[in-house]
């Protein structure tokens, strides 16, 4: 629902901080709050999940797209909620989870809180080789950052097209200049056309 906040960080807690955007004080639960201390009072920008369940609503927030990425990957694993996998995060860094994932290294995973060899297992059984995309970035095939086209690329996935059609279009966008909604634009037409 949000990609991310921008705004000034105006209170910290041990479980979240408080992002002040035009008035409004939003909660966003982190894995470290503490990480945001250098920015404190300061604008930053928070990329966010927002967390919907029948009893519960919450806003999650990283640091970084591919943190969120793998956040959102460790909650399709049966037996991992969100506290498991902010606790995930908070004790690791993304690229050592990956790696550790990939080589089917069960003994770092279960150092996590709450994560024992039967979860380690099933973290391995679901998401070995699928996080490649969060390692270098969600979509950087591409050769040079380009917000843009990142932007666009993430709002057709959440427009239901898949990483391969998504992933298609990109040798033929980017070397382009446009803003988000012209690359999002120019994707659609190529993938309608073939």
């Amino acid at each position: 629902m949000f990609d991310y906040i921008k705004g000034k960080i105006s209170y910290i807690s041990s479980k979240y901080i408080v992002i002040e955007n035009q008035g409004v004080g939003y909660q966003v639960l982190c894995a470290n709050p503490f990480l945001y201390q250098d920015v404190f009072g300061e604008e930053t920008t928070i990329y966010t999940y927002h967390y919907v369940r029948e009893d519960m609503m919450a806003l999650y927030g990283f640091k970084s797209r591919e943190e969120r990425e793998l956040f959102i990957q460790l909650l399709s694993v049966s037996g991992i909620g969100p506290k498991g996998g902010l606790a995930i995060l908070a004790s690791g860094k993304p690229e050592s989870i990956i790696q550790a994932i990939d080589a089917e290294n069960e003994s770092y995973l279960t150092k996590f809180p709450g994560i024992g060899k039967k979860t380690a297992r099933q973290i391995i059984l679901d998401l070995k080789g699928k996080l490649d995309q969060t390692k270098t970035g969600l979509f950087n095939d591409h050769d040079v950052q380009n917000d843009g086209l990142d932007e666009a690329l993430e709002a057709l996935k959440a427009l239901g097209y898949s990483d391969k059609e998504v992933k298609r279009v990109v040798p033929k966008l980017k070397d382009k200049d446009y803003t988000a909604e012209q690359y999002i634009k120019e994707a659609l037409k190529l993938m309608l056309n073939g």
